[in-house]
């Protein structure tokens, strides 16, 4: 276990106004990228017209190949200064997403160019991914790490409630690309928060001049491997997220097309289900104090597991929304309470200088694996059905905690 201290370096104490700048930008880009949630699905699908195949290579290409040319990046953020890197990397997902509705209104926007933005806007999050989390913990003191963790779930979740149904009312109104502008702006005013920010940033860790390219580049990858905690943890994370994600967008597309539910009804349902997100994660702390780290991870680890088995009986109607709001609820809920816990246990015991290429190689492993398994479920659906898919996905996801910690001796 490591805990290096930062012990030259100037940190925000507790949570003052340099860490509310910080949490503003965040805020604000979550609600740009909630208000645009699946955005490049829906237009695919209302505005192109693709199958479900081409809606899931979507979501694919921007996880896969987005990945792939990450893997180089962890080790040049590791040694670079952080907020410079996240705030061009919120300048480029501006400029790229901003590409859509020019393209749109120009009568000029394909399927390629959804594919080939979907791709830029991946590597430009993971640049920021791993920037901000080694940020982080040389912005906050250690004793405030969950509670700034829980911070930006609770953020995430409010954004998660609030913008989807209100993505939908706006795709309604004002057309079917409006969400992917108002993203684009998002970033712009979360680079000005993260400029904004008084105190000084960290120096980055020195270069280390023994050791070669290729090792610097896979050190991220071998700290998880070496810790047989964090080694499960993470294998954990990847198949959960995998199975969630590869059945989303089979979700919107059973709800948009085969059960005729409109964007606003479809975003409702999503979004009413995070106000669980938000409960999760007030949750967190007071959970954590009071059971320990450990218990914690395990039990909603646990429970997080079961909800997907309702997805594959929802109807057409209120009750089939109902349905959705009430397994999300249940599911979210539980991640809300999971995951600061995860993001605060996989901070503490990283050393300083190997923050940023475990957090991508963490990001990038994640976004591989689910990229993969989102065209194997869009194949299995346009093979099978779109529910046959959704069972088999629910009924994975039940080997699930098999992955998690369970033995003391590894600690």
């Amino acid at each position: 276990m490591v805990n290096d201290r930062i012990a030259t370096q100037p940190m925000v104490a507790g949570l003052g106004r340099d860490f509310e700048r910080l949490w503003r930008g965040f805020a604000v880009s979550m609600v740009g990228t909630f208000l645009a949630l699946d955005a490049f699905s829906l237009v695919a699908i209302l505005v192109l017209h693709v199958g479900a195949l081409q809606v899931s290579l979507i979501a694919a290409a921007g996880g896969a190949v987005g990945a792939v040319l990450a893997v180089p990046l962890g080790t040049w953020i590791e040694f670079r200064p952080k907020r410079r890197l996240m705030i061009r990397a919120d300048l480029v997902r501006f400029l790229v997403l901003l590409t859509v509705p020019v393209a749109y209104f120009a009568d000029a926007l394909s399927y390629p160019q959804l594919l080939v933005a979907a791709m830029v806007v991946a590597v430009a999050d993971i640049v920021f991914l791993g920037a901000s989390s080694a940020h982080l913990k040389g912005f906050v003191a250690q004793d405030n790490l969950l509670a700034a963790n829980g911070r930006f779930e609770s953020a995430t979740w409010v954004s998660a409630a609030v913008g989807p149904p209100l993505g939908g009312v706006l795709i309604g109104a004002l057309g079917p690309v409006v969400t992917v502008l108002l993203n684009a702006v998002s970033f712009v005013l979360s680079a000005l928060c993260i400029r904004s920010i008084e105190v000084p940033e960290p120096a980055p860790p020195p270069r280390p001049d023994a050791t070669s390219r290729l090792v610097q580049i896979t050190e991220g990858w071998r700290t998880i491997a070496a810790n047989p905690v964090l080694r499960l943890l993470l294998c954990n994370t990847v198949l959960v997220n995998t199975l969630i994600m590869a059945t989303a967008p089979l979700l919107a597309y059973l709800m948009l097309n085969d059960l005729a539910f409109t964007p606003w009804q479809y975003g409702l349902g999503f979004g009413v289900a995070c106000l669980g997100g938000i409960l999760g994660a007030r949750l967190a702390r007071p959970l954590v104090r009071r059971y320990g780290q450990r218990k914690i991870l395990l039990a909603f680890g646990v429970a997080r597991v079961p909800w997907l088995l309702g997805l594959p009986f929802v109807q057409a109607g209120a009750k089939g929304l109902l349905l959705v709001i009430a397994v999300e609820f249940g599911m979210i809920t539980c991640i809300g309470i999971f995951n600061p816990s995860l993001a605060t246990y996989r901070l503490l015991h990283t050393q300083n200088d190997k923050v940023a290429r475990v957090l991508t190689a963490w990001t990038i492993t994640v976004r591989v694996v689910t990229a993969a398994a989102i065209v194997v479920w869009g194949v299995l659906a346009s093979q099978t059905s779109t529910r046959t898919a959704l069972a088999i996905g629910a009924i994975l996801m039940l080997v699930t905690p098999a992955l998690l910690p369970w033995r003391r001796d590894r600690e």
